[in-house]
């Protein structure tokens, strides 16, 4: 199978939304309890229309003989937030310097359908040389501790472990991760 990566459109979005509740719903029932992945599609995960304004949200399409599929979206952002969809409280939205700040890897899904068949590297690799190309050199992220073990096999070293307040009274945990990647000479 041979995938393409594309920036994602504002027409992508009914599309991602499907994708984003599969691959929770899918990916993640060994890390979260079902309260906590239903109350964080109502908030945290979703839709940051914000990077696909920006033109720093990935979709990872499979190209079959017919329409392609999209098997996975993912970001970076110039931006400080750390996480979360529209929806999401206490955004951050003020820009980032890439000279001292960090630039955010933010949002990946993976339709289950498509996990481990290397998208999400794939994703990964396309947001982390975008970052770059746009001066960065340090990457940080929101981690769910579904993605911890893929992102620290990716050179991501934890930093803390973070609670996302659920507006069900929940807690998310998240790990916030940092990687340092030198620029190419």
């Amino acid at each position: 199978m041979q995938f393409r990566i594309r920036l994602a459109t504002l027409d992508d979005i009914p599309i991602l939304s499907k994708l984003i509740d599969a691959s929770v719903r899918g990916l993640q029932t060994q890390d979260y309890t079902p309260s906590q992945i239903d109350s964080a599609l109502q908030s945290v995960f979703g839709i940051d229309t914000q990077l696909i304004l920006d033109g720093t949200y990935f979709v990872v399409e499979a190209q079959s003989t017919e329409k392609p599929i999209i098997a996975a979206c993912g970001g970076w952002s110039k931006r400080r937030t750390l996480y979360g969809a529209d929806r999401c409280a206490g955004r951050e939205d003020a820009l980032l310097n890439p000279a001292t700040d960090a630039a955010k890897i933010r949002a990946f899904f993976v339709h289950p359908e498509w996990a481990r068949r290397g998208v999400g590297g794939l994703m990964l690799e396309a947001c982390e040389s975008a970052a770059q190309a746009a001066g960065f050199t340090r990457f940080e992220m929101g981690a769910t501790l579904t993605g911890v073990p893929f992102y620290s096999a990716r050179g991501y070293t934890p930093l803390e472990a973070l609670g996302v307040p659920l507006p069900n009274g929940d807690s998310l945990p998240i790990v916030r991760m940092e990687k340092i990647r030198l620029p190419s000479n």
